[in-house]
């Protein structure tokens, strides 16, 4: 069973990760797990959260592997670890 409250922490960490690299590619995926954790914290369904944490993780390391010190290592880990 799978730590939403860490895993939502994680998107959230995520989102900032995708503020700061401020690419218009990734605005739409921010602005999709942003909604899905406030719908998340009203009301505790973590669907929308896991479907665009796991889109997010996937981006997340494309980007990492084209721009190593762009994105924080523990962002990933920390998303794959609540996946798994």
């Amino acid at each position: 069973m799978m730590n939403t409250e860490k895993f939502r922490n994680a998107c959230e960490a995520a989102t900032q990760a995708f503020a700061k690299i401020n690419k218009k590619e990734y605005a739409g995926l921010q602005s999709k797990l942003e909604y899905c954790i406030g719908s998340y914290d009203h009301d505790k369904n973590p669907v929308g959260l896991i479907e665009y944490g796991h889109a997010a993780l996937q981006e997340l390391k494309a980007f990492k592997a084209q721009n190593p010190r762009k994105v924080n290592k523990k962002i990933i880990t920390d998303l794959e670890k609540s996946l798994a």
